[in-house]
């Protein structure tokens, strides 16, 4: 089977499927630990607006800690999501080989941007146009808007031609398919710092985003337009956490894993036997 098409993705919908029952701990789980083993956890975070992509490094202790949340509270919702089934399983991204993932991401999270950024930047100059006087934080969140999808779309360039092919050379060596030679960026943590760091920017734009259109709300004078542009907007804030969390917290810790196995196996093989006399 290609493991670089969609019939290995699906394939994955159907084997790294399953049910699951979770015990958290405050203290020491973070939050994008949590959502990294279930993702129906992200729901339950959202609705508290604690960021589990970028700000996932946290403790569920701190956050509650925080935001004056109350753990019980924040631990029956987390139970409740994570025994709702809604008649499917939770898609168990932690369990899927690495290549797999990456095929994932970049066949559904990029598609996706990259068919959504065209008619967001239509509608936001429209808005901007016809309504930029009575609104004129339009015309920021354009500029904004703007900004991103060009930084997203060099960003998944980046990620196509050198860090995903690199990622899935490195899977083709543990599996003693490949040779794996040393890539022209070194180690694998420096393209995935780059890519980090440029996630924060973007969460960070749509931080402001919302923001500035007071959490997607709809005035009274807004048009159906207006109405579809911030739903619009929504959907796309919601699937970059979604893409940024299966990267930051699961592909990329994954990835530096293998790079350091393969690496010390390497070391291994090529360290001469001592010689006793």
């Amino acid at each position: 089977m290609d493991s670089h098409s969609w019939a290995s993705v699906y394939y994955a919908l159907n084997k790294y499927t399953k049910p699951k029952v979770m015990n958290i701990d405050f203290e020491n789980e973070t939050v994008g630990d949590i959502v990294r083993q279930d993702y129906r956890a992200a729901k339950v975070f959202k609705s508290h607006h604690i960021d589990f992509c970028c700000g996932g490094g946290k403790s569920l202790l701190q956050v509650c800690q925080e935001r004056n949340l109350d753990e019980q509270v924040l631990f029956k919702e987390l139970n409740e999501a994570f025994i709702k089934q809604d008649g499917a399983h939770a898609l168990d991204y932690d369990s899927w080989p690495i290549d797999l993932l990456a095929d994932f991401i970049e066949k559904t999270h990029h598609r996706y941007v990259e068919s959504a950024i065209p008619p967001l930047k239509q509608y936001l100059k429209k808005l901007a146009a016809v309504h930029g006087d009575a609104g004129p934080y339009l015309r920021v969140i354009e500029e904004i808007f703007n900004e991103s999808a060009g930084n997203l779309v060099q960003h998944m360039k980046k990620e196509e031609l050198m860090l995903f092919p690199y990622i899935r050379k490195m899977v083709l060596a543990k599996d003693g398919e490949a040779e794996l030679s040393s890539p022209p960026f070194g180690k694998v943590e420096n393209p995935i710092r780059m890519m980090i760091s440029e996630h924060e920017t973007e969460g960070d734009h749509f931080k402001q985003i919302e923001e500035l259109s007071n959490g997607f709300e709809i005035p009274e004078w807004g048009c159906n337009t207006y109405a579809v542009t911030m739903q619009l907007l929504q959907e796309f804030q919601n699937d970059l956490h979604t893409h940024i969390h299966l990267e930051n917290n699961i592909l990329f810790p994954k990835a530096l894993e293998l790079e350091q196995m393969l690496n010390d196996k390497k070391a291994n093989t090529t360290q001469p036997n001592a010689c006793s006399i």
